[in-house]
């Protein structure tokens, strides 16, 4: 047997570049490939950002940013990250603001050592249509969009988005978000599963949901509590908040645009108490914060609106309206004049956040998907209590045993948080001294649980 010379190896390896260079070339992403944002440091990963059409006519596009791991992109999962509101956008809040690569930091973009990319291809979605850079030709696409239509567009991207990428078909992938994502990840997630029964596409690893909306009274009406542990209420008004008018009747109310006398006079009661100078969504931070977190006001309207004082330019908006960051994110504004955090122009049926989505989390972890429920918990607008009640009696009603009791989880040498796990499937975890945007204030502890969260494994239990 003759042994291969230099010259044949190195013609053959030749071809293979060659090869690997054509095909590159061809790829249909290619042209969404992002050559470096306005005031980028220089990094190793690829970019791409760019629109996925969801109808032949053209009329609805959504816009997405994906950054590919920053090392082995190719042996990585793949983690699609949607924000909530509803109508909250994932780029200007999931990836510039909690755990993408960069955070915009006056003209320049500095990096995030905590990112998710450190360990996942990461794909951030602005959904539904009129979000973000996300739009619609025409405008009666905005009106009484609903969970159902938001779960089926996200569907279609995704499917879609694997033509553009088809090196990630059936890739490991994980579902993450916050918020309303309680409703938008399970549903999608739901739809995956029926998709997966005529043709095999997606091969979902998990869900992981950060301050989830999952059972509208549990997690509102833990607000009562939650405002009277922390100090935030008198113990009258706690039994008024939990007994004439409790904050699920409140929003109910609220959102069907009559409000009783009783439930506006416990608000008042309850406003003037917490009073406007504290942030509802970190109970320990003074109210000077970003505009970021408003993805959170939707599902907590206030019958006295509160002034939110920004005392800090707000990075993330400012960066995201330049014209030549725009360029370079293959970004156009479609009948808006400006990109904003929250859509107004979003019509969304607000009553789908009293429909209960626990149970179709029950129904993922019956067909083998793992879950996990994870709380900052400084939140008060979906705090960890009701969250934790709700995964509790899905083990229950699951009839799943706990196998890994209530206990403390560390990042580093300090408690990160406490855990608990049922049937190794599925898991609750706190995410000490986070907001109800736990990337963007404990970015580290968050790093952690998102770490041991795609590896399978249990959150560490010593320093």
């Amino acid at each position: 047997m003759h042994s291969l010379s230099w010259r044949t190896i190195a013609t053959a390896t030749a071809l293979l570049h060659l090869c690997f260079y054509m095909e590159a070339e061809s790829s249909p992403s290619l042209p969404d490939k992002i050559t470096k944002l306005p005031g980028q440091p220089h990094v190793s990963f690829q970019q791409f950002s760019g629109y996925v059409t969801l109808d032949e006519k053209k009329q609805r596009a959504l816009f997405y940013y994906f950054v590919e791991a920053e090392i082995d992109p190719a042996s990585k999962p793949l983690v699609l990250w949607l924000n909530g509101g509803p109508g909250c956008s994932s780029l200007g809040v999931g990836a510039f603001s909690e755990n993408g690569p960069f955070r915009p930091s006056g003209e320049v973009l500095i990096r995030n050592e905590y990112s998710w990319n450190r360990e996942a291809n990461m794909l951030y979605l602005e959904t539904p249509v009129g979000v973000g850079f996300s739009y619609s030709n025409d405008t009666n696409n905005y009106v009484t969009v609903d969970d159902k239509i938001t779960g089926m567009d996200n569907l279609v991207f995704l499917k879609r988005w694997f033509l553009k990428f088809p090196q990630y078909k059936h890739r490991e992938l994980f579902i993450t978000g916050e918020s309303y994502a309680g409703h938008y990840v399970p549903q999608l997630a739901n739809l995956m599963i029926q998709f997966n029964k005529k043709e095999k596409l997606f091969n979902l690893k998990g869900l992981a949901l950060g301050n989830p909306v999952l059972e509208f009274a549990t997690d509102f009406n833990s607000r009562a509590e939650y405002f009277w542990s922390h100090g935030l209420i008198s113990d009258s008004t706690y039994r008024l908040f939990t007994s004439a008018c409790n904050y699920s009747r409140y929003v109910s109310e609220y959102y069907r645009g009559s409000v009783s006398p009783v439930c506006s006079r416990v608000m008042n009661q309850v406003s003037r108490e917490t009073s406007r100078f504290v942030d509802k969504y970190d109970v320990t931070l003074d109210v000077c914060i970003s505009s970021v977190l408003s993805q959170s006001k939707i599902i907590s309207p206030q019958q006295v609106p509160e002034s939110i004082d920004v005392c800090v330019e707000d990075e993330t908006v400012n960066y995201l309206n330049r014209r030549d960051v725009r360029k370079a994110l293959h970004a156009r504004l479609v009948g808006v004049k400006r990109w904003a955090v929250c859509s107004s122009i979003l019509d969304y049926e607000l009553l789908d956040v009293e429909i209960p989505t626990i149970s179709v989390v029950g129904s993922l972890v019956e067909a083998g998907i793992p879950v996990l429920v994870y709380s900052g918990d400084q939140d008060s607008v979906i705090p960890l209590t009701g969250s934790r009640k709700l995964v509790d009696g899905l083990a229950k009603k699951l009839q799943l045993d706990t196998t890994v009791p209530y206990r403390v989880w560390f990042e580093g040498k300090q408690v990160g948080g406490w855990t608990q796990v049922y049937g190794n499937i599925l898991s609750f975890a706190t995410v000490r001294g986070a907001s109800h945007e736990a990337p963007f204030s404990q970015p580290e502890r968050s790093f952690v649980l998102f770490k041991a969260f795609l590896e399978g494994r249990p959150l560490p239990e010593v320093f």
